[in-house]
């Protein structure tokens, strides 16, 4: 009978969906009312009186009835609250939530009401659980630098750490008696469950090779039942306390959520898996699917998008100045702009060029006697280290090293350079290496270093200096960047920091920097300049203390140790330490916008126009400037010069909707890019000085390259990962941080994985009123207020898991209607979650095309390899479920989902890891047609720039691919690229691909197997 009720509700509910989808569609575009039916790693906890459900439905906390129901809220969208547990007495549930910016302990009546918290402070509190008798409160944290179980007495507010072992420990929980407690550890000796009693006595309950979690005990036998991730398969266990049963209670293949089940009875048991709340019974392998019914509210309220002139022939004033340095005596900046070297000597502000080529001169660096400038070029391929005598002007190669080196950096005696070596096989990790001058040989004193800042040295050259981030445990990457001192001499190191719990600013070129006299560390945090003063050894002797109030980054020390040279977000600027007071050094430097002139035809065999599926055939693209003025029947003899496509196939420019480029990788990189058809870029997060470099460049036409839309670094919460990520930006910081994005001119803001959603909320409004879109990794409340894109299908999480993404790479309706319903764009990234290794694996000819042999070579091949055995180790169903992404893009597509294609290059391979992606699309189902699109007029829509790009049509920008064969019937067929024309301007493949050959053998220009 309980059968045919709940399938009685559910067909309910399922008509209810549909009414709530006819009353959506007729609502005002700014608000979609849609309804969940399904979870993508959902939690529940069962009510002691077993009459009443809750669960954590995309971060808001719903109650159902036991026998399903319609969805009640209990608490609001902002709060990304988690894992409800109920009090013994049932009349409150109990969470994990992310209100301030970390994940802290509340409770909520069963009827809602305003949550109460238990926990607070600078840390992460997670996986509540009550005592029976409700006087204790266990939870896990990261208090003491990993993760313990920690337990709260609410009465008292008596804090006490139950766990200390340096391995992680959470989940934990109590026994029916509350005389005992288990927990999931990490710990190196005997990884499993663990058990606690009253005295703290702690023995291994069991251990597997799997990935355990969620621990919770049957109410009368002595039985634990778990969750285990083991050889790529999730399942729902129990095991019997003290050895002998282990049963599997889950079906074979079933996508088990990580979370704790719930008894109904000594033999009935609530779970969550395949997107639903099941209900099963020992021995039967039958499960009851409980059905439930969340309304949500969308938004997408409509906004003007920025406009952009791609026709102006106006000069512009440079705003990428990338890595200004001041000289010792004050008297010149040198930094990179367009390309080259400049030097802006005082009292002048017109800079002075240093270099004059195509290749790419970074990181200049001082010595301390002002004679010689250090700096990066890639020459001769890779970025290597160059020392320029400035009386003489002599240029004079120090270290033609293999693969990219970065950040410079002169000892005070002028004796030692120390720089990193970037690590091939690992995206973001390096060794920090010493060269000295006179010998030429390097030693390394420091390694790894994950995005570590450019090295300053202490004036006895017995220290170097650095910014590196420090996790706040190893169960989770983020923590916050430190000043890690490491001894040249016997390589001990250790981190202190000028504010405890609190993040430097982004890495690279923020500090710290040692004055020169060995005083004083300069550095940016919260976004604007601070000093504070260091003993000898770089202890810190005093508070810091804060120089501006604006934001100020590459900051830089004249050899006085009196002032500081810094960017003022646009404006270059030198602030005295003694009185504060700031001055404005002047910069005139321009470029303009290559446009190019006259008319000419392309006779096109067949022609994609990025709309329609299917071609149109033998017709001329008549271009005058960077604009089609016409699409007609061919007709011999126009005027103008003739490109004779008659064979070949027409395309519109691909865009490249997710990379993150440096100028580390060289002048190739924008070749590389062209060379595989792609003419548009996207850049969701980098130095904005480098990315702005690197598009006034390519604008200008001083290097060739794709069309770039960017941003600047990533905001994100209290804590950090990568080095571009801006931290701690509550507040007045994060006033300064949305000025900049207008005053540098960002497409796009991204935010991430710690950004709270009421602060990406103002984010989002902020954008929305400059014309650009926001982008993250969340989907709800993200989509209630208008976030206007997510990018990954899985990808990182504050919570451990992804709301978007199971282990088993499912994702269910609540993420699809969600992304459907609201028109958000989201960019999978299926190349970097399975995409390329699965072809690798299943392609032999995947590689066999020029570009490949151009810019790669044989060793990719074995690096990417290398890397999927990596991925497979740590995660055995990387590869076995790919298929599940590749279905749940499907679905999206053909539903109407704003789909488009990106990668997150060069964490995989830039260029041929974007094909892949087109490729893995097509592979799982979706037609070549539907690819294309989204490669084209979808991208340029989620740009804001339809009007300009993504068709081939009368009045468009000439951004377009000449392949030979049929890409609308073979996906491979856009990797046959024989002409890329960029604004109207025509490339050659060969042209594109050129290579540069040095005593007698051929340099792959600057994407060797260290990429």
């Amino acid at each position: 009978m309980m059968f045919f009720q709940n399938q009685k509700i559910w067909l309910l509910l399922l008509m209810q969906a549909v009414l709530f989808t006819v009353k959506a569609a007729a609502s005002p575009a700014d608000s979609v009312k849609v309804t969940l039916t399904e979870g993508t790693n959902l939690a529940i906890a069962l009510s002691p009186d077993k009459k009443t459900i809750a669960m954590d439905l995309q971060g808001t906390i719903f109650t159902i009835p036991v026998t399903g129901g319609a969805a009640r809220a209990l608490t609001d969208e902002f709060g990304d609250c988690r894992q409800p547990v109920w009090t013994p007495d049932g009349s409150q549930i109990t969470f994990q939530a992310f209100w301030d910016g970390n994940f802290h302990i509340y409770s909520v009546g069963k009827n809602g009401g305003i949550p109460v918290q238990h926990t607070l402070g600078s840390f992460d509190d997670r996986e509540p659980c009550w005592s029976p008798d409700g006087t204790r409160l266990l939870f896990s944290s990261d208090r003491s630098g990993n993760y313990d179980i920690w337990q709260l007495e609410p009465a008292s507010g008596k804090l006490t750490q139950l766990t200390s072992d340096p391995g992680n420990d959470y989940f934990p929980a109590f026994s029916p008696d509350g005389s005992q407690i288990s927990y999931v550890s990490e710990r190196s000796a005997a990884p499993g469950i663990y058990m606690m009693d009253s005295a703290g006595r702690e023995k291994l309950f069991l251990t597997t090779t799997g990935k355990l979690g969620a621990p919770a005990w049957h109410p009368s036998q002595p039985k634990i039942v778990f969750h285990n991730f083991i050889e790529g398969k999730t399942v729902l266990d129990m095991a019997m306390i003290g050895g002998g049963e282990w049963v599997t209670l889950s079906a074979n293949g079933e996508d088990v959520f990580p979370f704790k089940a719930s008894w109904i009875s000594d033999t009935e048991y609530l779970y969550t898996s395949g997107g639903k709340i099941n209900r099963g019974k020992l021995g039967e392998q039958q499960k009851l699917s409980i059905p439930f019914a969340a309304q949500m509210t969308l938004g997408r309220k409509p906004y003007p998008s920025k406009k952009y002139d791609f026709n102006s022939a106006n000069s512009h004033p440079v705003k990428g100045i990338r890595g200004p340095v001041v000289s010792p005596d004050g008297n010149n900046v040198a930094f990179t702009a367009l390309g080259d070297m400049y030097l802006l000597k005082k009292g002048s502000a017109v800079p002075t060029q240093l270099t004059n080529d195509e290749f790419i001169e970074i990181d200049a660096a001082w010595s301390a006697d002002g004679k010689r400038l250090a700096y990066l070029s890639d020459r001769k391929g890779d970025m290597d280290l160059y020392v320029r005598e400035m009386a003489t002007g002599k240029e004079t190669l120090l270290l033609d090293a293999d693969g990219p080196l970065t950040l410079p950096a002169w000892s005070a005696d002028g004796k030692q350079i120390a720089y990193y070596q970037k690590d091939p096989s690992v995206f973001g990790r390096s060794s920090l290496r010493v060269i000295d001058i006179v010998s030429g040989k390097s030693t390394t004193v420091f390694e790894p270093v994950f995005d570590g800042s450019q090295p300053s040295w202490s004036p006895d050259g017995k220290y170097i200096v650095i910014s590196s981030l420090v996790p706040y445990s190893t169960r989770y990457r983020e923590g916050v960047s430190k000043f890690l001192l490491i001894s040249t001499t016997d390589k001990s190191y250790r981190y202190v920091t000028p504010i405890n719990e609190r993040t430097l600013s982004t890495r690279g070129k923020n500090g710290p920097y040692w004055s020169p006299d060995g005083s004083k560390f300069a550095f940016s945090m919260d976004g604007v300049l601070w000093t504070v003063a260091v003993g000898a050894n770089g202890d810190l002797l005093a508070a810091p203390r804060r120089l501006t109030n604006e934001l100020a980054e590459n900051p830089s020390w004249t050899g006085d140790s009196k002032s500081i040279v810094y960017m003022a977000t646009d404006v270059l600027k030198k602030v005295s330490v003694i009185s504060g007071i700031t001055e404005t050094i002047s910069v005139t430097l321009n470029y303009k916008a290559r446009q190019p002139t006259g008319r000419y035809i392309i006779h096109a065999g067949k022609l994609f126009d990025g709309k329609t599926d299917g071609y149109q055939s033998n017709v001329d693209v008549v271009v005058e400037g960077n604009r089609i003025i016409s699409i007609e029947p061919h007709k011999p003899g126009r005027t103008g010069k003739l490109i004779d496509a008659s064979s070949r196939t027409v395309i519109p420019g691909l865009v490249e909707m997710h990379t993150h480029q440096s100028a580390s990788a060289g002048e190739p990189l924008g070749r590389l890019w062209l060379s595989y058809g792609i003419t548009t870029i996207r850049e969701p997060g980098g130095d904005p000085y480098d990315v702005i470099e690197r598009k006034e460049s390519w604008i200008s036409g001083r290097r060739l390259g794709p069309r770039d839309f960017y941003t600047g670094g990533i905001l994100d919460g209290s804590r950090i990962y990568y080095g571009m990520n801006v931290g701690n930006v509550p507040g007045a910081q994060l006033e300064l941080e949305l000025e900049k994005a207008k005053r540098l001119d960002f497409d796009m803001i991204k935010t991430y994985v710690r950004m709270p959603d009421l602060m990406q909320q103002r984010i989002t409004a902020f954008a929305h009123s400059i014309g650009v879109p926001v982008s993250s990794h969340e989907i709800y409340p993200a989509t209630r207020y208008g976030v206007d894109a997510v990018e990954h299908m899985g990808a990182t999480s504050r919570r451990g898991y992804s709301p978007k993404l199971t282990a088993l790479n499912n994702s269910y309706q609540d993420v699809t209607e969600l992304l459907i319903r609201s028109g958000m764009n989201i960019t999978p990234t299926a190349s970097l979650q399975g995409g390329l290794p699965m072809l690798v694996d299943k392609d032999p000819a995947f590689f066999d095309h020029k570009q490949f042999a151009a810019f790669y070579g044989p060793a990719v091949v074995e690096q990417m390899k290398a890397q999927t055995s990596l991925r497979t180790k740590g995660n055995p169903a990387f590869l076995t479920t790919f298929s599940n992404i590749q279905k749940t893009v499907k679905t999206m597509v053909e539903r109407g989902g704003h789909v488009t294609p990106g990668t997150d290059s060069p964490i995989i391979h830039p260029g041929i890891s974007y094909h892949a992606e087109l490729q893995s699309w097509v592979d799982g189902g979706i037609s070549p047609f539907q690819t294309l699109r989204s490669a084209t007029l979808y991208s340029a829509e989620a740009l804001g720039v339809a009007k300009d790009l993504g068709t081939l049509e009368r009045g468009k920008l000439a951004d377009m691919v000449i392949v030979d064969g049929d890409p609308l019937k073979n996906i491979k067929d856009v990797l046959n690229v024989q002409t890329v024309i960029r604004n109207g301007e025509i490339f050659g493949i060969e042209d594109i691909l050129k290579a540069r050959v040095e005593q007698g053998k051929t340099v792959l220009p600057g994407f060797h197997s260290s990429n």
